[in-house]
């Protein structure tokens, strides 16, 4: 059973389609990053998701069932922007989840306002954006949840503080938590995730384990003098997936063969040539580029 059941899910505001015909599952135990550029919809499909908002269409489960008032007493949601009472200090916050959730841990708690250098005296509408969602982190997280439903966990936080908040996440997938998340900085996803999905336009367009969508594949890259060069018939070479031109670099994206194609490359001339694996912006950048064809083949 997964953890998480999106299916056929359309979100439209008028005539705009802010999620398409979105079909996604998580299994347990499983970080799934969800990805894509501003206004793809992942913040319309987690509201969704939760109840915050009405799908046009679609069904979702959580743990196998359909979204109840119980479901959060396993569930942890952190929004990109921070809901805290900013009336009420963060002691008051620890105290209201205490008193809510069965499942909330007094030392967890304690443990997680240490981590995160929290004054527990203030009153949270004088804590920076940072802070505030290091509240949000450490309230979702003294409550042990099964399921952790996190938007942007990281923003506006420092870099050590960005680095915690990936580990609380692999820390508790490695429990058995189940974790969909987004970030704008890919390397955060690449980091704590084992599985991608990408949004453009409201559609999936890429989804699957991260090991298997790196596999073996390759960046070839090679530096010329000039921005006049030929790439000689190699963008039609069934090894090669795609080529990039950017000025003076090309980028061939290869599914096999790289030291070979790197040899070709060099037979034309370049500055220098260079073989790197593909990493997780790559894959991204690949997903979401106008077009997937092939360029510059003068």
């Amino acid at each position: 059973m997964n953890t998480i059941s999106i299916r056929n899910f359309t979100k439209r505001y008028g005539e705009q389609v802010a999620v398409d015909a979105l079909n996604l599952d998580v299994e347990p135990g499983t970080v799934c990053g969800l990805l894509g550029p501003n206004g793809s919809g992942k913040t319309t499909t987690f509201k969704s998701l939760l109840g915050l908002i009405r799908p046009t269409t679609g069904e979702f489960t959580i743990e196998g069932k359909p979204l109840t008032p119980a479901t959060f007493e396993t569930l942890a949601y952190v929004p990109e922007r921070a809901t805290l009472y900013e009336w009420m200090t963060v002691a008051q916050h620890f105290e209201l989840y205490r008193r809510t959730y069965a499942r909330f841990d007094p030392a967890r708690a304690a443990e997680l306002g240490a981590l995160f250098k929290l004054d527990s005296r203030k009153k949270t509408k004088r804590l920076s954006k940072g802070q505030q969602t290091a509240v949000q982190i450490a309230l979702a997280f003294s409550i042990r949840p099964n399921v952790f439903v996190l938007d942007e966990p990281a923003s506006g936080l420092d870099p050590i503080f960005q680095r915690a908040v990936l580990d609380l996440i692999i820390d508790a997938a490695a429990g058995g938590a189940t974790v969909l998340f987004s970030s704008h900085q890919i390397g955060q996803v690449e980091r704590a995730a084992n599985r991608v999905a990408i949004l453009k336009g409201g559609k999936l367009v890429l989804d699957g384990d991260l090991d298997t969508l790196k596999g073996d594949q390759k960046i070839v890259e090679a530096v010329f003098d000039s921005e006049a060069y030929s790439v000689n018939g190699l963008a039609s070479d069934p090894r090669i997936r795609r080529i990039d031109r950017n000025g003076r670099i090309l980028r061939a994206y290869v599914k096999s063969g790289a030291p070979e194609i790197a040899h070709e490359l060099e037979g034309l001339g370049p500055k220098a040539v260079s073989i790197y694996d593909l990493s997780l912006e790559d894959i991204f950048l690949g997903a979401v580029s106008d077009s997937a064809a092939t360029n510059g083949t003068h």
